[in-house]
C-alpha cells in the first residue's frame, strides 16, 4: 500500500489536514483589519492636504516641502498596505479571481511569499528615504544622535533588502538548476 492510499483511507488525518488547510481563513480579518487602517490613511492624507491648502500663503517653502513628503509618505505607506492586502491574501489566503480584470495589478500575476518580502523591503527603504529626506531638511532642529539613529536604520533596511534579494537569486538559481538536472 502506497504513502497516499494510506493517508486517503486514514480518516483522522484528511479531517486534520482539511482543519488546517481551512486554517488559512482567519487571516481573512487580518487583512480587513487592514482596510480599515487603509482608510484612516485616506482620512490623516485628506486632513493634511487641506491643512496644506489653507496654510499655503502663510508657510515658507521649506514647511511645504515637509508637509508634501509628509502627503507622500503616508502614499508610501498605503501602497506598501495595499501589497500587503492584495499580495498577503492572494498567496496565503485564496485567489482572488480577477485575473481578466483591467485593473489587476501587473506584480500580482508573478507574487509569491518570497517577491512579496522583497517587495516590501522595497517600500520600507522607500518610506525610510522619505524619513531620512524630512530629517535631513530638519537638521538644524534634530539632535545629532536621532539622526545616525535614522542613518542606521536606513542602511540595516538596505543591507536586508539586499541580502534578501541575493538570497531569493540563489534559490531561484538552485531551483532552476536542480530543474535543468531533472530534464536531462
Amino acid at each position: 500500500m502506497t504513502e497516499r492510499a494510506s493517508y486517503e483511507t486514514n480518516p483522522s488525518l484528511t479531517i486534520i489536514s482539511q482543519m488546517i488547510f481551512m486554517s488559512r481563513w482567519l487571516q481573512a480579518p487580518l487583512y480587513l483589519g487592514l482596510i480599515v487602517a487603509q482608510g484612516v490613511y485616506v482620512y490623516h492624507f485628506m486632513v493634511e492636504l487641506w491643512h496644506l491648502v489653507g496654510k499655503a500663503t502663510s508657510i515658507g517653502e521649506e514647511e511645504i516641502m515637509l508637509i508634501v513628503l509628509g502627503l507622500i509618505d503616508v502614499v508610501m505607506i498605503a501602497n506598501l498596505l495595499i501589497m500587503v492586502i492584495i499580495g498577503g491574501y492572494e498567496t496565503f489566503v485564496s485567489r482572488l479571481n480577477i485575473r481578466e480584470h483591467p485593473d489587476q495589478p501587473e506584480w500580482l500575476s508573478h507574487v509569491n511569499a518570497a517577491t512579496m518580502k522583497i517587495k516590501l523591503a522595497m517600500a520600507l527603504i522607500g518610506i525610510s528615504s522619505i524619513h531620512l529626506l524630512k530629517t535631513f531638511i530638519n537638521a538644524d532642529k534634530m539632535e545629532y544622535d536621532t539622526i545616525m539613529w535614522q542613518v542606521a536604520i536606513h542602511l540595516t533596511f538596505l543591507l536586508s533588502a539586499i541580502a534578501m534579494a541575493y538570497t531569493d537569486r540563489i534559490m531561484t538559481k538552485t531551483l532552476l538548476d536542480a530543474q535543468g538536472k531533472a530534464e536531462h
